[in-house]
């Protein structure tokens, strides 16, 4: 009987800054190729504004989601486990999803794995490898920027900001750039705690365009800027979070989980 292809086609929202996308995309895609070296490993990005950008700039086409599907039952494959690097299991990922199963006929299986934020465990995982990673020193306060959702899944972002202060982090705070905690929730909670300096740090894959401008910007309107204003020195830690090995892992035991589905 002949051996059938298997694939690992990994999704991400993408990003044009190329030193973030090398410690963070790449080395989640490097990771799970190394791994899981019986498989081909495919790449899509779910942003067209992104994906034009990189063309325009750097003459490099990055394949969507469907085109990814096109590209791999072209290439043979029949059995696919798609892993996105998705922080939460919100729009991007409900969208990625749709686009993956319309292909469903197409190949013998199909299996979607899990955004990072997925299972408590996930959650207990991140807090502590943030915690790890930028432990904040005394008499500092963390404050983390998440992108933020429309989607009920932006629940998650205020269940973060509550378990790190249950884990013993009372300086560590969560906050969104796009929704909520927003901005002024989070200076009234540190202004509480009354830290002689601020970490400023975002809480997304990749380190890219709202860690560059709306967080740690010059612009009036930055987190930086505010924080400043409001009487608070700043440091900035620019690190996304597909720089975390502890992160990596958990993409990787969710690719692990949907191999496990697969040879059900």
């Amino acid at each position: 009987m002949e051996e059938k292809k298997r694939a690992i086609l990994v999704v991400s929202f993408g990003t044009s800054y190329e030193e973030t996308r090398k410690k963070t995309i790449d080395r989640i895609e490097q990771d799970i190729q190394e791994r899981y070296a019986d498989y081909a490993v495919y790449r899509a990005w779910t942003s067209g504004m992104i994906r034009r950008k990189i063309l325009k700039r750097d003459g490099i086409h990055i394949l969507d989601v469907r085109g990814a599907m096109e590209q791999m039952e072209a290439d043979g494959i029949d059995e696919v486990i798609v892993q996105p690097t998705h922080v939460l299991n919100g729009i991007e990922n409900d969208l990625m999803a749709e686009d993956v199963l319309a292909y469903k006929s197409r190949f013998e299986n199909i299996v979607i794995g899990a955004p990072l934020l997925t299972s408590q465990e996930d959650n207990d995982r991140v807090v502590q490898a943030v915690a790890d990673m930028l432990s904040p020193a005394e008499g500092e306060a963390l404050v983390l920027m998440g992108h933020g959702t429309e989607h009920y899944a932006n629940s998650i972002y205020a269940a973060l900001d509550y378990e790190f202060k249950d884990m013993g982090h009372k300086n560590i705070f969560m906050g969104t750039v796009e929704a909520y905690p927003a901005f002024d929730s989070l200076i009234r909670q540190v202004r509480e705690v009354a830290p002689r300096k601020v970490v400023l740090a975002p809480f997304m894959i990749v380190a890219g365009d709202h860690a560059t401008n709306d967080l740690s910007g010059e612009e009036e309107d930055s987190w930086k800027s505010r924080f400043e204003r409001a009487g608070f020195e700043v440091r900035c830690v620019l690190k996304g979070l597909g720089e975390y090995p502890a992160v990596r892992n958990i993409f990787l035991d969710h690719v692990e989980a949907s191999i496990r589905e697969l040879e059900k």
